[in-house]
């Protein structure tokens, strides 16, 4: 199947919408919908990222995408080794970038992040994990894709991270909230002291792997969580869930995000303080 033979009037339509600057570019949102996908892929005006596990990638995968499984990027995950991933995919400073995965939207989150982190902002997760790509009936192929290495610049955006010692203040701070996105029973277990519980299952729907915006605002106010407070989320490992969770509350509008990318595993690792549940009941299970 190709992009011109499948949903062409769809395509079409969208085509007409996509305005190109005049630089030959396009600003991303934050989640990017198929149509726009296929017409960026249709025009060559967009990176299109795969972190799935290579041999995954080698059978199948959306036209144009080149591979970067997540453990790539985290074997050394400093800022020069991000932007030097970047350099090797052709991703100039201002090429839109996608990015998806099968695995929820979390690994493609982290990945996101972290190019956003080194100031590609112009970055966006796929709406949709590649099985319900390809369940959909759209375009995949099996060519391997490279493209010439290019330069980026380094823009670190110290607005969206959180390290140990930044948590630590903030988990005393009125305004500011930490926001563990593990499964409900992990955090009752334990947790970062003050933080809320926003379970990543609760963000995803049936064929995209967030909510609506206004369904995630919602969620977010049900959580007691004000709109315009500073919100730091954090998962139990390297940031994948939290990542999704990072994403979610940017799309529903929250200016001012941090991911706490190191998470729970390097709080613990570190003896910092833990708060824990001694006696959940059904009620405390429920994260609604």
């Amino acid at each position: 199947m190709t992009i011109e033979n499948a949903s062409t009037s769809k395509i079409d339509t969208k085509e007409d919408i996509i305005k190109i600057d005049e630089n030959h570019n396009f600003q991303l949102p934050i989640i990017c919908d198929v149509d726009t996908l296929r017409v960026l892929i249709k025009k060559e005006k967009v990176r299109v990222v795969d972190v799935r596990k290579a041999e995954e990638y080698t059978q199948e995968h959306i036209p144009s995408a080149v591979s970067l499984p997540l453990s790539q990027l985290l074997e050394k995950d400093t800022p020069n080794a991000i932007l030097d991933i970047l350099q090797n995919l052709g991703v100039s400073d201002t090429l839109p970038v996608v990015i998806y995965d099968d695995t929820l939207g979390a690994l493609a989150a982290r990945v996101a992040w972290s190019f956003q982190y080194v100031g590609h902002e112009n970055t966006a997760l796929l709406e949709m994990t590649f099985s319900h790509w390809k369940n959909a009936g759209l375009e995949t192929e099996t060519k391997i894709n490279s493209f010439p290495n290019t330069r980026h610049s380094l823009n670190i955006n110290h607005r969206i991270h959180a390290d140990v010692s930044y948590v630590e203040a903030a988990k005393e701070q009125p305004n500011k909230v930490l926001v563990d996105s593990r499964e409900r029973l992990n955090f009752l277990t334990e947790h970062i002291p003050n933080a809320k519980n926003m379970p990543y299952t609760m963000l995803g729907s049936n064929g995209s792997i967030l909510r609506r915006p206004e369904e995630i605002k919602r969620y977010v106010e049900n959580r007691g969580i004000p709109l315009d407070a500073e919100v730091i989320a954090y998962c139990g490992s390297v940031g994948t869930l939290s990542g999704l969770t990072y994403f979610a509350l940017k799309s529903a509008g929250m200016e001012n995000v941090r991911l706490y990318s190191k998470s729970f595993r390097e709080w613990k690792s570190l003896g910092k303080p833990k708060e824990e549940f001694k006696d959940a009941n059904y009620w405390d299970l429920s994260a609604d």
